[in-house]
């Protein structure tokens, strides 16, 4: 039998849901927003808390939105949880939930601002899909936390030229201010989704670390050489750039695109393992770990380099302040941040953070 609440919703939470109480228990509610009063159905009880969602709204936010795809809300696809919230709203509430998170696991009190990135309606943006093809020709995507299918004719978040995984590589181009690279990746290999996301980040680190020609510089979880390609081409022939990557098939490609590089080369390899054995000299570091973070032995190897600058690229907000927690030990200090709006419509969102040596 299905079992229903009557919650006032409170803030929003690391996930893509908001706190309620029901009866002291904690309720982790999708497809509400804060100061709401809703009926929610529970989905999933662990004993801790309660996972559940918002079926009816008796006293909607002033934020709430009908959600632009009719496949997005309780019980169909998965893969957007803000759909119902304004564009300007749901910024501000990926902006507290790494707010909290800095100051829970960093002890970090900053204000946080999540910057937009085109397109601006928050559509039509992902590069990258994967659906389930179903057996009457169809498509379909999986509910939330399950392996159900919704069926569905499009999908709104998805870029008209967007790819799905198959055998084979492909060529991406970015365009940024500082010039214009073609990297080869696998075609079901790890790429950044948003359409805009290479260029942005790229453009970010480079500001952020202002590489200079002849300085050493390490890519750490480099996948293709996103980020190596322009730092090397930053660093000019009498600098270094050592790009480390664990899978061995984007190390390849890493090894491709930087080809042109001399002074640039591609470690296959555990980042731990390698940094273990040794790399050399590095004045900046940059960093794209996967969504576990880099964790303390990383962190700590990083720090005995001493490099004067870490930009550190984070999906995930939570394991990026546990890591700057990690860096503060180790006498690095938060310097900048920035926060970028790379998947609209969930709560997902990519930081950047920059990391300089404390001063003593």
């Amino acid at each position: 039998m299905t079992r229903r609440l009557e919650l006032e919703i409170g803030p929003v939470a690391h996930g893509g849901h908001f706190v309620a109480r029901h009866e002291g228990q904690v309720v982790f509610v999708r497809h509400a927003l804060p100061g709401e009063r809703v009926t929610a159905e529970v989905t999933e009880d662990d004993g801790r808390f309660l996972r559940a969602d918002a079926v009816e709204v008796h006293l909607a936010s002033p934020e709430r939105v009908e959600a632009p795809c009719p496949y997005a809300g309780p019980g169909l696809c998965g893969g957007c949880d803000f759909q119902h919230v304004t564009l300007e709203e749901q910024r501000r509430l990926k902006a507290a939930v790494v707010s909290e998170q800095l100051q829970r696991l960093a002890g970090l009190e900053r204000d946080v601002v999540v910057e937009e990135v085109p397109p601006s309606d928050g559509l039509a943006w992902r590069s990258r899909m994967q659906y389930v093809h179903l057996p009457d020709g169809g498509l379909g995507l999986r509910k939330h936390r399950s392996h159900e299918v919704v069926e569905i004719d499009h999908c709104l978040i998805a870029h008209p030229a967007a790819r799905e995984p198959e055998d084979g590589v492909v060529v991406e181009q970015v365009e940024t201010s500082t010039g214009t690279g073609v990297l080869e990746v696998a075609a079901d290999g790890f790429w950044q989704p948003h359409v805009n996301a290479p260029r942005t980040l790229v453009e970010c680190v480079l500001e952020m670390v202002d590489v200079q020609p002849g300085e050493s510089v390490l890519d750490l979880y480099a996948g293709v050489g996103l980020f190596a390609a322009f730092l090397a081409h930053a660093v000019g022939p009498a600098g270094a750039v050592v790009a480390v990557e664990g899978d061995k098939a984007a190390s390849r490609h890493s090894r491709a695109n930087l080809a042109s590089y001399p002074w640039a080369r591609s470690v296959a390899g555990r980042v731990d393992r390698v940094l273990h054995r040794g790399v050399g000299a590095a004045d900046v570091v940059v960093l794209d770990p996967p969504r576990v973070g880099a964790k303390g032995q990383v962190v700590r190897a990083i720090s005995d380099l001493g490099p004067r600058a870490v930009a550190y690229v984070a999906c995930d907000p939570a394991a990026l302040a546990r890591d700057i927690g990690y860096f503060a030990e180790q006498g690095y200090a938060l310097a900048d941040l920035r926060v970028f709006d790379l998947f609209p419509m969930t709560h997902h969102i990519e930081c950047v953070a920059l990391l300089v040596p404390e001063a003593r």
